[in-house]
């Protein structure tokens, strides 16, 4: 492990350790004081929270943008500082934190033993929001987890999340989906992160009018296994509430090749991840490049070398 790794785990451990003991609104206080600092500092994720705001809010100028992401470093610091928390929080606390609407289409699909997929974005804190389906309608599920560096830090996450109830398998290695599928199968639920690709081997969608690449395993699960797949937005609102919606279910369509399938399910997904993120912008967490064009430059015809362009003309 090198010098930087450790630093981060010990980051990380003392956020966990610390953070939770401290009353709550010295924390309040500390996590806005940590985003105002990072914020003022301009640095690589402010900076791609800003460009990636720009395509949300495509009319907002310079003072809009920045007054975003100061807004979006403040509500990204509010998930960690309830994260490290959450695990010292009551089960009344967590069922009095979260309120969302048409709850229906879940309970619904759980009551027709056919499994359900939920999929978000990176909205709000989908961790409390998965901590409430656990403590609150006492439903166990099943997610994914991006391997971490070092693996101390990965393994911290896992404890958490499986300390709030939840069963998390790695997103690398090729079990994951055969694991997911059985659990959706014995009617179960899966709950997936689902508006950034890890594998650069996803969907490509249209996103705020540009092309971003999402993951496939969704649309994949559902029709592998007929679970019912469901969009999720969250979004803050004052402290110390959270709310949410669950979509209506994106159906698998009647025709089509299983990659036309998966294409025109994953582009649902992302039209509903759109309307949050588009209602509550700063609450979009996405503090690393998600569009093929930032992503590869050469795609954008502005970043073409000369002949490249005149070629095109």
């Amino acid at each position: 492990m090198s010098a930087r790794e450790r630093l981060t785990d010990a980051l990380y451990g003392a956020g966990w350790g610390t953070v939770k003991r401290l009353p709550e609104p010295v924390a309040v206080r500390l996590g806005r004081t940590i985003a105002d600092v990072a914020w003022k500092r301009r640095g690589k994720g402010v900076l791609r929270l800003e460009s990636n705001y720009a395509r949300v809010v495509p009319d907002a100028g310079p003072e809009r943008l920045a007054e975003l992401s100061r807004a979006g470093m403040r509500s990204y610091l509010r998930y960690w500082m309830e994260s490290f928390r959450l695990p010292a929080w009551s089960h009344r606390r967590i069922a009095d934190s979260f309120d969302v609407k048409d709850l229906h289409h879940l309970t619904d699909g759980m009551e027709a033993g056919k499994g359900v997929i939920l999929a978000l974005p990176h909205l709000a804190n989908w961790d409390l929001a998965g901590a409430w389906v656990t403590t609150r309608l006492g439903i166990p599920f099943t997610t994914v987890a991006e391997r971490l560096k070092p693996e101390t830090l990965y393994d911290r996450f896992v404890a958490y999340r499986e300390g709030l109830g939840m069963e998390v398998l790695p997103h690398s290695g090729g079990s994951a989906f055969g694991t997911l599928a059985r659990r959706l199968r014995e009617g179960g639920l899966v709950c997936l992160v689902a508006d950034r690709d890890l594998s650069s081997s996803g969907v490509e969608v249209d996103f705020f009018g540009e092309t971003a690449r999402m993951p496939a395993g969704p649309a994949l699960l559902a029709q592998q296994t007929g679970a019912r797949l469901l969009p999720v937005t969250l979004w803050y609102d004052d402290p110390p509430v959270m709310r949410g919606r669950v979509h209506p279910p994106v159906e698998v369509p009647v025709s089509g090749t299983r990659p036309e399938k998966t294409s025109v399910m994953t582009q649902a997904l992302a039209d509903a991840f759109a309307t949050g993120i588009a209602d509550h912008p700063e609450d979009w967490h996405m503090l690393q490049r998600l569009w093929l064009t930032d992503l590869d430059p050469a795609r954008d015809p502005a970043h073409a070398p000369e002949q490249d362009r005149k070629g095109t003309s």
